[in-house]
């Protein structure tokens, strides 16, 4: 059976297969996920022949999301799209100098003390935030409600994009390689740890404060800028990379199926504070469902969970070089981890799959590990008996369609899924 047949047959919408399949007008299936809770995920599928665009620029692409607000729209994608065209050049304000900005703030002369918020803007670290703000306009797109972003054939996508789905509802992502955006202009925190970090912006996709989003069959990686290319400074990696997912600020109903998430460290955050004023608007949403993922080549956060009610099933977790963990078990959280197989390399122990962060119980039933059957909360407190887990998140879902076996999900998650897979 091929990819397509088989997918279709996993998320309900084989009858749209009888004859040639317009992909934008495709919706998320009945019970597939969180998305498709109330009134489901249709995206753009009721638009009209005028709202029906074919891009192939940035600038065109922004138009089309212009086009008509929040009327329905199918806005196909053909080929990449580069978002980081002009260079960081272009962005820079003037009088920004980067040799300037590691002289001042050279922890042998600003000190480890002191953050450099306060800093006014005609500082090198206020030039640094007024550059930022230009590359933010540029590579920030905003997806409206009820729309459909899709990509035609193979090789579909966006370089250095960041898509924000803020504060809408009913959208729909799919079959696009979305390569994570490099920060130009990182900031020096000399306080964030004890060696100061550098902390840069910019996700390849947030869903901040939305409702009714299916991403679908996309693929999230660093493409041609990992971690290991970037330069250090400071003794410390100059990271221009953010998340590949975050999902944030009392987003809701979301379900991300058949996609690759690869080569990154922090990936994906659900709920992204601790905070009371945080708590108040992200305690009873963040419902998300992933299921047949493949995680692969992550350092972290797949995801890190706060809040929410997430039901992660039939994915496929590939450890590699400085794994971390997939599972953060954060504030209130309420996971369930079910029909999962995780691949860790020689060296990696099955008890840092899971992460405690606070106290919060999980269900985390029929996973294998290295194929084998494996109770990953028992592992995880015979191994980290520090950071005792407690067994039951007080929920079971029932917005699944067909649960593969979890021994075979590898083989086909790892053909199935991510860009260039729907045709």
């Amino acid at each position: 059976m091929g990819c397509t047949a088989l997918v279709l047959g996993v998320t309900g919408t084989a009858s749209a297969h009888a004859q040639p399949r317009d992909l934008g007008r495709q919706t998320l299936g009945a019970s597939d996920g969180w998305g498709s809770y109330g009134t489901g995920t249709t995206g753009g599928a009721a638009a009209d022949a005028a709202h029906v665009h074919t891009v192939t620029d940035w600038a065109g692409f922004k138009a089309a999301l212009a086009d008509g607000g929040s009327a329905p729209k199918i806005i196909k994608v053909k080929g990449t799209i580069d978002a980081d065209g002009p260079g960081c050049a272009s962005f820079e304000v003037p009088g920004y100098d980067f040799d300037t900005y590691l002289k001042t703030y050279d922890p042998a002369v600003w000190g480890r003390d002191k953050n450099l918020d306060g800093e006014p803007d005609a500082s090198p670290e206020g030039l640094r935030r007024a550059s930022q703000a230009n590359q933010d306009v540029y590579i920030k797109a905003n997806v409206p409600a009820n729309t459909t972003i899709v990509g035609i054939g193979r090789d579909a996508g966006f370089k250095g994009a960041s898509l924000q789905i803020k504060g809408v509802d009913n959208v729909i992502v799919r079959n696009l390689s979305l390569e994570s955006p490099l920060d130009c202009f990182p900031q020096w925190d000399p306080t964030d740890t004890a060696d100061g970090n550098w902390n840069s912006e910019y996700d390849s996709a947030v869903v901040y404060g939305s409702s009714h989003v299916w991403m679908d069959h996309d693929t999230f990686t660093d493409g041609d800028h990992p971690d290991s290319t970037l330069p250090h400074y400071y003794g410390r990696i100059f990271e221009q990379h953010d998340g590949e997912l975050d999902i944030v600020k009392g987003a809701d109903y979301v379900t991300a199926s058949w996609n690759v998430f690869e080569d990154h460290d922090k990936t994906i955050l659900i709920g992204n504070s601790d905070s009371a004023s945080t708590a108040a608007v992200d305690r009873g949403h963040l419902k998300v469902t992933f299921h047949h993922n493949l995680f692969s080549n992550l350092v972290e956060r797949a995801p890190r969970v706060r809040f929410g009610q997430v039901d992660s099933y039939n994915n496929h977790f590939v450890a590699g070089d400085g794994y971390s963990y997939s599972y953060g078990i954060g504030m209130e959280s309420q996971l369930v981890a079910e029909h999962n197989a995780f691949t860790l390399p020689d060296g990696a122990e099955a008890g840092s799959i899971l992460k405690k962060w606070k106290e919060a119980p999980l269900t985390a039933d029929d996973n294998y590990v290295n194929g084998e059957p494996t109770d990953l909360i028992a592992v995880h407190n015979a191994q980290v008996p520090t950071e005792i887990l407690q067994s039951g998140a007080g929920w079971t879902p029932t917005l699944r369609t067909k649960v593969d076996p979890a021994r075979a999900v590898p083989g086909i998650v790892d053909h199935c899924a991510g860009a260039g897979q729907l045709r």
